[in-house]
């Protein structure tokens, strides 16, 4: 039977990150093996992109090898991308901050379980957290942001969990059921859609 949120026994949590180790470690202990974690796709581009420009300095070349790295990615072959990365890593005397294939290369490595885009792609399961992070500026940001107000954490958890029902389409039947436990509970605030809440 799923939970509020509709989680249940078989349920799976596609979850999209930069690749940090405790949100891995979040979402391994929170879900087990309902849980899968794949690493953000613009991420991973923030990684091969200086490496481009070192084993691809011209810039039309440097385009087509991150196209070709890229697509790579995306239909399963990530070992010849790290096949591709070995090849041109920097002499090993070299400093970190200068070795942007070696950087890459470690990065990708000891990622390799969670750059599964081709199955991703096939489920229609996002492969970037750019919606994600931009509903946390209009759906939290926007209300708990506001000028001049503060909230204690147990708050501003109640008022982000309202401003959910809302966004969700949820205001009323949140009220309803409410109202049903207890008919103290008539009290439902009347206010405009478009009052954030």
């Amino acid at each position: 039977m799923p939970d509020e949120g509709g989680f249940g026994v078989d349920s799976h949590v596609h979850a999209v990150g930069d690749g940090a180790p405790w949100i891995v470690g979040q979402i391994a202990e929170q879900f087990g093996a309902q849980g899968s974690y794949l690493i953000d796709f613009y991420h991973v581009c923030e990684y091969l992109s200086p490496a481009a420009k070192l084993i691809a300095p011209d810039a039309a070349a440097g385009i087509a090898w991150m196209e070709a790295q890229k697509d790579a990615l995306k239909t399963g072959r990530a070992d010849d991308v790290l096949r591709t990365l070995r090849s041109h890593r920097e002499a090993p005397d070299v400093s970190d901050d200068q070795t942007p294939v070696r950087t890459c290369h470690r990065y990708l490595s000891a990622r390799r379980d969670q750059l599964k885009y081709r199955e991703a792609l096939a489920e229609g399961l996002p492969t970037g957290s750019g919606e994600i992070e931009s509903a946390h500026r209009y759906v939290a940001q926007k209300r708990l942001k506001l000028p001049g107000a503060w909230w204690l954490v147990e708050h501003a958890e109640h008022m982000l969990a309202l401003r959910i029902n809302r966004l969700n389409g949820d205001w009323d039947a949140y009220w309803a059921a409410l109202a049903a436990k207890s008919p103290a509970n008539l009290n439902q605030p009347k206010v405009s859609s478009d009052v954030a809440a």
